[in-house]
């Protein structure tokens, strides 16, 4: 009886042996699906970009509500830069098909309406403090500030009086985004970040030219929200 068991024991092992070595020995059916690495070759992996940010240092109660509450500001203003950024972009590449001057003026003129009507009372809803943050936002994402895009879009004469009515309201389109060297724009990169990392945010690169990770290098100091809170306190004080 043992030597049965042995026997069909060894018969098994034998026919795994031979059904496995018959695996290892044939050839993949879809050979695209695999990598063959040879000695010295190199695998190149792509990773996504992450930006390491510095720590939110919050000295007070006050500090957080502030952060907080500029946090949403920036929530609200970032979608409206991030749509006039796509229907500029959509503009382009129609206008880049159309040859004649005339057609190019006459679409120009329609989808000036309509960014207008998409806009106009969504905008008349914002606070000021949106405001000033959506101008800089559209030339983050459009790479030319509200003044030029509107320039292009209508005639020098109208951006003006736009840019009047803007300053009336003691804001400029003509505001440039600049995180490197502007608190406030440094503040509102940094919440720019910290949601496209959560998914909080739909990420799309800007159209400007800098890098945030060199920035926060060049800084070297973690995000005091203090000073921000500091100079906005003044900035309403200035107002009464």
């Amino acid at each position: 009886m043992k030597k049965i068991l042995y026997i069909y024991i060894m018969c098994v092992s034998i026919a795994a042996f031979c059904q496995k070595k018959e695996v290892l020995d044939s050839l993949p059916n879809n050979i695209e699906d695999y990598i063959f690495v040879k000695p010295g070759d190199s695998i190149t992996i792509n990773l996504n970009e992450i930006t390491l940010l510095p720590k939110q240092k919050f000295k007070s109660k006050d500090d957080i509500r502030y952060y907080l509450w500029f946090r949403r500001k920036v929530f609200k203003a970032y979608p409206y830069a991030i749509l006039a950024s796509k229907r500029l972009d959509s503009l382009n590449v129609r206008l880049s098909k159309i040859k004649s001057k005339r057609k190019k003026r006459k679409y120009t003129r329609q989808v000036q309406k309509y960014i207008e009507g998409e806009f106009t009372d969504q905008i008349k809803k914002m606070t000021k403090t949106e405001g000033r943050i959506l101008i800089k936002l559209i030339h983050r994402q459009t790479g030319e500030t509200a003044f030029n895009n509107i320039k292009e879009l209508r005639s020098g004469w109208k951006a003006f009086w736009y840019n009047t009515t803007a300053n009336l309201f003691k804001l400029s389109l003509k505001d440039e985004y600049d995180p490197e060297n502007v608190n406030e724009d440094y503040l509102i990169e940094d919440i720019l970040q910290r949601a496209f990392r959560d998914g909080t945010l739909e990420s799309q690169k800007t159209k400007l030219e800098f890098d945030f990770s060199d920035i926060i290098l060049k800084n070297k100091a973690e995000i005091n929200v203090e000073k921000y809170r500091v100079m906005f306190s003044k900035m309403k004080k200035k107002k009464k």
